[in-house]
């Protein structure tokens, strides 16, 4: 019967099924991309000019323009552009990018990174009076040069000149093979650093150029001591590198873009001082000041400290979660919603690289940079992954939609993909969020028209075969039903079931 209903069907029936089958498909498609395509321009027109943070200083560089291109008629919209920071716990080139390398055969550092840091040395470093000495004219020039070489080559030929202070901080970042070589060049650093500060200091006043000479003196002697004491905290001593870290600090207190307190974060979670961390974080976890993965994932960990090791995820169904517990679940929620790619690397669900050089405020290079350093701090604390692992995924459950609306800080920055992948290397693969994936049913949808047309075009084509395929289809469908049936008539009486099958 089936065969026969089939043969009856005249050509046109099939090719009706399948354009009305495609053109349902079509109309569903464009009508969920129109409405997608019209919650973003309202998004970014609505929030196109936020910006998450917004800084003075001469770390933050701009990254390329990054644009959203919308498949309609109007013109492009532009996106505000992303903000790169220098990362404040960036690895020496030649003890350890080097080794990397050397070990690896992978280049841990994109183009787009070292060119970022070209310009940082060249506005630390570098002033207009530079050519009025040799040393430091030269360089000036090595500071622009792409070859490593040719730049360890110009730092030698300054130092034949003259005790040159910059010469020696690029011979201990990308000639040094070690920490201890590193350390020994900065020393020497700091020597001829120390006179040059003195000096300036004594005529900032005497003009702007003097002023302008002093600020470089500053920068190179401030960067020269936080790389001693990253030296220190590398080499195991720890409580030196933290008064290091210190007396900078209250030295210099203006320069707050150096983000040195990050490095004592870390030092002093190093030393399980935690009274020390709390008494960091509440000066500079404050709402005026621009946040990072390193004050809000510490923060969670201080308030999931005081709980985790007595944490437990059955119990707390069960009796309700405490007022220690609530704000340790707040907190780590808080840092969830700030950068969201940071718990994979903590629970070891995605593979840590070595940091870039430069990182981006809530992006994937920031969860790496954070997550190098801290991982054994969360794992030493008992417990804080434990509590992390149970509660960090409720945060997108808070914030639906997170490129819209945020809960304690702006939407997420739409633009931090494209920062990303220029930051960190190829061969590893960038964390996005939120994920970018179409809704079920536009490809349920889209999956069961295909297959409609696909069974249409198949039974025009072979009618009798399709007729066997579909007859032996059904018989295997009923198959149990069938099997089913016969087994109650077996246990049944035949004359009960005379009766049921008259009802």
């Amino acid at each position: 019967s089936v065969s026969m209903f089939l043969n009856t069907l005249t050509p046109k029936f099939y090719v009706a099924l399948t354009g009305t089958s495609s053109l349902i498909s079509g109309l569903i498609l464009v009508s969920s991309g129109y409405i997608h395509i019209t919650l973003q321009i309202d998004f970014v027109i609505r929030n196109g000019t936020l910006d998450f943070v917004e800084m003075n200083g001469s770390q933050v560089r701009n990254t390329k323009q990054s644009t959203v291109l919308l498949a309609t008629a109007t013109k492009p919209t532009t996106v505000k552009e992303c903000k790169v920071w220098r990362n404040p716990l960036n690895l020496f080139r030649g003890a350890e990018y080097n080794r990397y390398t050397w070990v690896t055969g992978r280049e841990p550092l994109t183009y787009y990174d070292m060119n970022l840091s070209a310009q940082d040395h060249q506005t630390f470093f570098t002033c207009d009076t530079d050519h009025l000495r040799p040393a430091d004219a030269i360089m000036q020039k090595a500071w622009r040069e792409r070859n490593p070489q040719a730049r360890i080559s110009a730092a030698h030929e300054a130092l034949e000149l003259n005790e040159c202070a910059t010469a020696y901080i690029l011979l201990a970042e990308e000639e040094a093979t070690t920490i201890v070589e590193a350390e020994k060049l900065f020393k020497q650093a700091l020597k001829a650093g120390e006179g040059c500060y003195r000096r300036s200091q004594q005529l900032q006043h005497h003009g702007a150029q003097y002023e302008a000479q002093h600020r470089r003196d500053t920068n190179v002697l401030v960067y020269i001591k936080r790389r001693l004491a990253m030296c220190a905290r590398k080499l195991g001593r720890t409580r030196e590198a933290v008064k290091m870290m210190r007396d900078l600090m209250k030295e210099f207190p203006l320069l707050s873009m150096f983000n040195i307190h990050e490095n004592l974060l870390e030092a002093l979670l190093e030393l399980q001082a935690y009274a020390d961390v709390q008494a960091v974080l509440a000066k500079y976890d404050d709402i005026s000041l621009p946040k990072s993965a390193t004050i809000c994932y510490t923060a969670a960990l201080l308030k999931a400290r005081a709980v985790s090791d007595k944490f437990s995820p059955e119990a707390a169904s069960r009796r309700g979660l405490s007022t220690a517990e609530m704000n340790a679940v707040e907190a780590i929620h808080r840092a969830v919603e700030f950068n969201p790619h940071v718990p994979k690397y903590l629970l070891e669900m995605k593979s840590l690289i070595l940091p870039p050089e430069h990182i981006l405020k809530r992006g994937d290079s920031e969860a790496i940079a954070y997550a190098f350093f801290h991982l054994q701090h969360w794992k030493r604390v008992e417990g804080a992954l434990n509590l992390l692992h149970c509660t960090w995924e409720g945060t997108f459950r808070m914030i639906p939609y997170p490129l819209e609306k945020g809960h304690l800080f702006y939407p997420y920055p739409i633009c931090t993909e494209t920062a990303d992948r220029e930051l960190l290397p190829s061969f590893h693969e960038v964390s996005v969020y939120p994920k970018k994936e179409l809704p079920f049913f536009i490809l349920f949808t889209a999956g069961l028209c295909s297959f409609t047309a696909m069974l249409a075009l198949l039974t025009h084509q072979f009618p009798e075969l399709m007729g066997v395929f579909a007859k032996a289809f059904l018989s295997t469908l009923f198959a149990p039903l069938n099997f089913v049936m016969e087994k109650v008539e077996s246990i049944l009486p035949s004359s009960l079931w005379h009766q049921l099958t008259r009802i």
